[in-house]
């Protein structure tokens, strides 16, 4: 497939990020995702393909979404306007026209060409900073076809490329992948399985074994452990995880990620359930501590944003 034709859906392009990898970056969220991770942090990712948020607080029921659906999917109730979810293809016209902004679009599509071309306005900064792209989501991974053809463009402008990963993917396109980046920030949430199934809804096998096999193949990856009090900071968790990093077949840097509660109003604009809300993000001492008995298995650990 030409990748004129190869088209992805992404929710935000974030210009001057300076916690996605080194320098000054541009980090692109493509939308998908198969974990549900109680402390994520981009519930709008999860889906697929592009939706459309209300805001019922900023609508005046004025009627021009209505008016401009071109497949009759809106419609008047005490609650507002409402969506008939088996009429609505997601167009993004309602978001477009209305003039109190009370929708919102949880994604765009766009081509390669599109992506690369948004990507080199920042080509002077990535030159000044030894910075350069950053592909995050949900899961980039989820789109890989995708993925590879904007890697392998930016590879011939000789961008620095990131991949922000779960680990949660097929091997086999994983090590494809692993061939046109140059970073991975690789999420190491919990060794435990069952624990691990818990909380993301998937079991770790898959993603203990691609960090293994992508640790064997030379590329850098940064381990990335979110650290989350009650799933993941307790003695054992930290231990199997210091244990296994440092049994990879590569030294590897490794960034603990203390939770915050930074996404709560998404999910409050979304309407969905926050798992995490309960709990309490760790203080800068407990997350010091963590770090430190890390480093304890001769990891170079740091702690991140």
């Amino acid at each position: 497939m030409s990748d004129q034709v190869i088209k992805g859906t992404i929710f935000n392009l974030m210009r001057f990020s300076t916690h996605d990898g080194p320098g000054i970056r541009t980090t692109v969220f493509l939308k998908g995702c198969l974990l549900s991770c109680w402390w994520c942090h981009n519930p709008e990712n999860w889906q697929h393909v592009p939706n459309e948020v209300y805001l019922p607080d900023r609508c005046t029921g004025c009627g021009v979404c209505i008016e401009n659906c071109p497949d009759h999917a809106l419609s008047r109730s005490q609650q507002g306007i409402v969506v008939d979810a088996a009429l609505c293809r997601h167009c993004g016209r309602c978001v477009a026209v209305c003039p109190m902004e009370a929708r919102e679009s949880t994604g765009w599509t766009v081509s390669v060409p599109e992506l690369v071309k948004s990507i080199e306005r920042d080509i002077p900064f990535y030159d000044q900073s030894r910075g350069g792209v950053t592909f995050s989501g949900g899961e980039p991974l989820c789109q890989s076809d995708f993925l590879l053809a904007v890697l392998a463009e930016c590879g011939r402008r000789e961008i620095h490329r990131t991949v922000d990963t779960s680990g949660y993917a097929d091997a086999g396109m994983l090590l494809e992948v692993a061939r046109l980046a140059d970073l991975f920030l690789y999420d190491l949430k919990v060794v435990d399985p069952l624990k691990h199934r818990a909380h993301t809804g998937v079991d770790n096998a898959r993603i203990l074994s691609n960090l293994r096999q992508l640790s064997g193949t030379g590329v850098e990856i940064v381990i990335r452990i979110p650290l989350i009090p009650g799933v993941n900071d307790d003695a054992e968790s930290i231990a199997a995880a210091g244990e296994f990093i440092a049994g990879l077949p590569a030294r590897h840097a490794v960034d603990v990620l203390p939770y915050h509660r930074a996404a709560s109003a998404k999910y409050a604009k979304l309407g969905l359930c926050y798992r995490g809300e309960p709990i309490a993000p760790p203080s800068r001492e407990q997350t010091a501590e963590v770090a430190q008995r890390l480093s304890d298995y001769g990891l170079a650990v740091g702690v991140g944003g």
